[in-house]
């Protein structure tokens, strides 16, 4: 059985739950109320894309976050 890593971001949504998002799988995103939830769903979520698209081939490579500040009002 082969395994593939993927970085996934997740941000809270304004009702208190989560977001995640894979960059690498444009489209690939999923919610849930708790990060041991928003997790179990967003793997699911990324076997679901890779299945269906059949898609096992090189995926870009998430580079990384970096916090900007800028000056606001």
């Amino acid at each position: 059985m082969k395994f593939r890593d993927f970085d996934v971001v997740i941000e809270r949504d304004e009702d208190g739950g989560f977001v995640a998002f894979v960059p690498a799988l444009p489209g690939c995103f999923t919610q849930g109320e708790t990060l041991d939830e928003v997790l179990d769903n967003i793997k699911e979520a990324i076997e679901l894309y890779v299945e269906e698209t059949g898609s096992e081939g090189n995926y870009p490579v998430f580079v990384g976050v970096h916090r900007v500040r800028v000056k606001s009002k």
